[in-house]
């Protein structure tokens, strides 16, 4: 196959190029264009190329904190930002929503997620000298990334040794048993308290979200009687919760028979007092008549008592001057009804 290119300068001919032909081309190319513009060209691209280093992006719940010369200049939001490039200006990005942890005691693989206990960590006395193995899970996030670039040399590790301070100190301050039981709570907030103060004092930029007690148990050798002391502890404040509920339950029963109880003396009193005033009164009134006409009040009374006592009963009232007659022994009434019911028959 025939080769031909003139713009080797060789006109017509045979096979490739030779090196010397292309490095002439190259020379004759840059004589015609100008070695000037070439060497600008060449300059540029390099100085394009570290002007757009200076390009960097901070993604969304992160910012950017941009140094001039090793000291803080500016702090950038979330997008696309250009700072000058190296060596004049650096910047770093912090991601400030991101929750971090640390693990105080024990450690978890991170690919098979299998816990492994690290005594040297968990062990420590309580506050009645006990030895008890705790496991302290802290949560936390970046709340200043100055302090968290800038002020501590590795501002996770110092998270890690002041929670270990702050959990061997709050638990030398209690018993193993308030640690154990009602008190574990009660330590958890302490911890987190104080290892947020350790942080601030350190200005290590970081903020505790949550700290939690995962274990709180003692030595192997004694477990199993401590765990019997937990359960006890436990079933008394059920019982204690049963007897409250009991109470609660109780009280307002009580409460309310106690006010029917005393509504109902109080209505007891006023229909007693009602009748007495009635009783009184009708008692004024048979006083006024009996003072107007003695006998026939006392025979209207002796009338109406006979009435209350025999109620529904035949009764004879015979005048004083006839207690010598028979008449009043004679059935005439009997005698009368049955002729009566003669003349019926007949």
């Amino acid at each position: 196959m025939a080769w031909q290119d003139e713009s080797f300068g060789r006109g017509a001919g045979y096979g490739p190029p030779s090196m010397e032909d292309v490095v002439r081309d190259v020379q004759n190319k840059i004589r015609r264009w100008g070695s000037r513009k070439f060497l600008l060209i060449l300059l540029a691209i390099p100085i394009i190329i570290w002007l757009a280093s200076g390009i960097y992006i901070v993604g969304p719940g992160e910012e950017g904190v941009v140094r001039q010369f090793g000291k803080e200049v500016d702090r950038t939001p979330p997008g696309l930002r250009y700072r000058l490039p190296w060596p004049i200006q650096t910047h770093d990005v912090v991601h400030l929503t991101k929750v971090r942890r640390a693990e105080i005691g024990f450690r978890t693989d991170p690919y098979s997620g299998k816990v492994r206990a690290e005594p040297k960590e968990a062990l420590m006395l309580t506050g009645d000298e006990n030895i008890v193995d705790a496991q302290l899970f802290v949560q936390y996030v970046v709340k200043d990334p100055s302090q968290f670039l800038f002020r501590v040399r590795h501002a996770e590790g110092v998270l890690k040794s002041s929670a270990e301070v702050a959990l061997r100190s709050v638990v030398g301050r209690n018993t193993i048993d308030f640690t154990m039981t009602e008190g574990r709570v009660v330590v958890q907030d302490e911890v987190k308290k104080y290892l947020q103060t350790l942080l601030d004092d350190y200005q290590t930029g970081l903020m505790v979200t949550e700290a939690r007690l995962l274990v709180v148990d003692p030595p192997e050798e004694v477990k199993d009687a401590f765990h019997d002391v937990v359960r006890a502890w436990e079933d008394r404040e059920r019982l204690m919760r049963e007897a409250e509920g009991y109470r609660e339950d109780l009280i307002p029963k009580a409460k309310g028979e106690a006010a029917q109880m005393l509504r109902a003396a109080e209505a007891y009193k006023e229909q007693r007092v009602i009748r007495a005033q009635g009783d009184a009164g009708r008692f004024l009134d048979v006083l006024k008549a009996y003072r107007k006409g003695k006998e026939v009040t006392r025979e209207r009374l002796y009338l109406e008592t006979l009435e209350k006592i025999l109620p529904g009963k035949e009764k004879y009232i015979l005048p004083p001057e006839g207690g010598s007659s028979v008449l009043k022994w004679l059935p005439l009434k009997e005698g009368v009804s049955i002729k009566e019911k003669e003349g019926k028959k007949e």
